[in-house]
């Protein structure tokens, strides 16, 4: 009876793509269906560091299931999508691997492929059939995991064959744009502004604003485009009453606060409607809690905010010293 291949050994060839060599230990073995510690095959394994010669070899000669998933229900599909390896993905489709099949948390390998810069590989996925409509547990769909990375091809190629994509809310309300503008994607922002019909001061469910998330972020040139191009709301308003200088100085975005102070003439003293804090009070009350927003308090005053402003009557949002 022949003994069990090694399946470290076996990942570690078709990592490396030695196919002579697995051919001949699984030969010896007699089996190609040993999977690894996350319950990956060597499929996954295959499909992950695109290895087509070995993905087509194990399909073809050992009859391997394609739709096989691992402990998170990845099938060899999302890993060849996510990884962008376009000809694993090409190949798994033309033998009929399902297009839309979920993983962990509801994600498709069109929204894995949507993670990376790969446009052809996002096409071949639409071409097959894949729908840029469904969305993971998060509420997010394919365009607006995109809009994330930030590709503008990627996401004029969505909105042209579906142009409702734009048209998504995450569970918490936030759309494409405000993921595009906090991580400061500016090209994705500029195309969504003349592509799509977002309010110019569209809210999620913590009242954040694109603008908001770009300021607090430190996305200043993302920042400017919101003003310029869509007449964002400088002093907008999120649930607690905070505005853009308050988030800024809770993240210790001290350029940002310069830009809004210096040239937007944002009042530096001013409060959060709902707290009475000043900008000031949440830059010095953020490093007790771990926060990074000391790093503004010593340029605060310099920008005119005032030392002696407190909270109103009967409020204490500082920590006690013992």
């Amino acid at each position: 009876m022949a003994a069990p291949a090694d399946p470290r050994r076996l990942c570690r060839l078709v990592q490396e793509g030695r196919l002579c060599a697995l051919r001949e230990e699984l030969r010896a073995a007699g089996r190609a269906g040993c999977a690894g510690p996350a319950r990956d095959t060597l499929l996954h394994c295959a499909a992950r560091h695109g290895r087509r010669e070995i993905l087509a070899y194990l399909v073809e000669a050992w009859d391997l299931d394609i739709e096989a998933a691992n402990r998170d229900y990845k099938r060899p599909l999302h890993e060849a999508a996510s990884m962008g390896h376009r000809d694993c993905v090409r190949y798994l489709l033309g033998r009929g691997a399902a297009v839309d099949c979920l993983k962990k948390a509801d994600w498709t390998p069109l929204m894995m492929a949507c993670t990376r810069r790969n446009l052809e590989v996002v096409q071949d996925l639409v071409e097959h059939g894949a729908n840029p409509l469904l969305k993971n547990k998060d509420g997010w769909n394919s365009f607006h995991i995109a809009s994330r990375e930030g590709d503008p091809l990627i996401l004029q190629y969505l909105l042209a064959v579906c142009p409702a994509a734009w048209k998504t809310e995450s569970k918490i309300g936030r759309t494409p744009l405000h993921t595009a503008a906090m991580h400061g994607c500016s090209e994705a922002v500029e195309m969504l502004l003349q592509r799509c019909q977002y309010e110019p001061d569209c809210r999620d469910k913590c009242g954040l604003t694109p603008f908001m998330d770009a300021i607090q972020c430190g996305h200043i040139d993302v920042a400017r485009l919101l003003l310029e191009k869509h007449k964002a709301c400088v002093s907008a308003e999120d649930s607690l009453g905070a505005q853009a200088i308050h988030q800024a100085a809770v993240t210790g975005q001290d350029e940002a606060i310069q830009f809004l102070v210096s040239e937007l003439g944002i009042n530096v003293d001013v409060r959060a409607a709902s707290t009475h804090l000043t900008a000031l009070h949440y830059a010095a009350k953020k490093p007790a809690l771990g926060f990074p927003g000391g790093a503004v308090v010593e340029n605060l005053p310099a920008n005119a905010g005032d030392t002696g402003s407190s909270p109103g009557l009967g409020r204490s949002h500082m920590p006690r010293s013992n």
